[in-house]
């Protein structure tokens, strides 16, 4: 009898640390596991992109609009150094940057905005072509970030940071992208998803 609670007890042992190592299988340490709602937007070359697009790729997003004054063009700048260093890299990864001034930024203005940085649009896509109040929805829903466009004024108020999103369409962890973006910590996360 005593053998019996014995086997029983290896068993019951044995699943629950297999359970519990299933539980923290994420390669990212602290994982933020934001789900990303379903979309389908329009980029700066008049082409949809959805996130059924992006199932089964690594993908960094952030929000910016074309009429900023302050933090976008940093931020464009940073993402740009980030594109090289993925590139240098060799990794498969997409950047998404979505518009928070939709109304405004067509996909021409969103080309327009981009002439002054050295970028590709072969993994880069700048998105548009939703409503002021949807992607005020979708960026607090998916990436738990803050979107607002104040009446008579032409500066959205919206944060900072970098996404990175993994293969599933979950935001695993975010990052600064003005001051100081910690761009060599961002690829080796990506490296951790990709591998």
């Amino acid at each position: 009898m005593k053998s019996k609670h014995g086997l029983l007890f290896l068993l019951v042992a044995s699943l629950l640390l297999f359970v519990s190592a299933c539980g923290n299988s994420s390669p990212i340490k602290d994982p933020l596991n934001y789900e990303v709602q379903s979309f389908q937007y329009t980029n700066q070359d008049g082409k949809s992109v959805s996130l059924e697009d992006l199932q089964g790729d690594v993908w960094v997003a952030n929000f910016i609009f074309t009429s900023c004054t302050t933090v976008c063009p940093p931020m464009t700048a940073h993402m740009s150094e980030l594109q090289d260093k993925i590139a240098a890299e060799g990794l498969d990864a997409k950047i998404i940057s979505f518009s928070v001034d939709p109304e405004i930024d067509t996909p021409e203005k969103l080309k327009k905005f981009t002439e002054p940085y050295s970028l590709s649009f072969e993994n880069w896509s700048f998105l548009t072509g939703y409503s002021q109040k949807e992607i005020e929805n979708f960026a607090m829903k998916s990436f738990k970030t803050f979107v607002k466009k104040p009446d008579n004024d032409d500066q959205v108020i919206h944060q900072t940071r970098f996404y990175l999103v993994d293969q599933n369409g979950v935001v695993m962890k975010d990052y600064s992208g003005v001051e100081n973006p910690p761009l060599d910590q961002m690829i080796a996360d990506i490296k951790a998803l990709v591998n």
